[in-house]
């Protein structure tokens, strides 16, 4: 295993505050007044996930897109053509309620996960980065599930 670099670690972890709190602000009630009178209401609950997750599933096309740059011919036209599919999968499925947008938004997260693989196996992404996809996926479906069936 290669140890996942310390920047990308730290801030792929900073990246789960949004996940991590919304859930936690649907199951305590102080932490989400709190939450809404220091940060306002799209700040807590599902409605920051929800706003925050569709922003990493479009950010996270932008960095297979990046990995398909590495590939040529057939494979890179493949690369491409995949990693547009998590910012679509969110343009498309994220809507109709708190709940359903999170269910949606997990299963893009999923997708997501089996695109990161396909890089990888391809050697198109850094060697750590399934350990790191893996970790951060999990943490963030496991959010958003429990949102989705709150």
């Amino acid at each position: 295993m290669t140890q996942i670099p310390r920047a990308a670690l730290i801030l792929g972890l900073a990246g789960l505050i949004p996940f991590l709190f919304g859930t936690a602000t649907l199951y305590s009630t102080a932490l989400a007044q709190w939450g809404v009178s220091a940060l306002g209401p799209r700040f807590v609950g599902p409605y920051v996930q929800v706003f925050y997750g569709t922003i990493i599933l479009s950010f996270m096309s932008g960095v297979l897109w990046g990995f398909a740059t590495q590939a040529t011919g057939a494979v890179a036209a493949t690369g491409y053509a995949l990693s547009v599919i998590p910012a679509l999968w969110a343009f498309f499925m994220v809507g109709g309620g708190a709940n359903a947008a999170a269910f949606y938004l997990a299963g893009g997260f999923i997708g997501l996960l089996a695109l990161d693989y396909m890089y990888w196996k391809q050697e198109l992404a850094p060697p750590w980065w399934m350990q790191l996809r893996i970790l951060l996926t999990s943490i963030v479906v496991v959010c958003l599930g429990l949102t989705a069936y709150a």
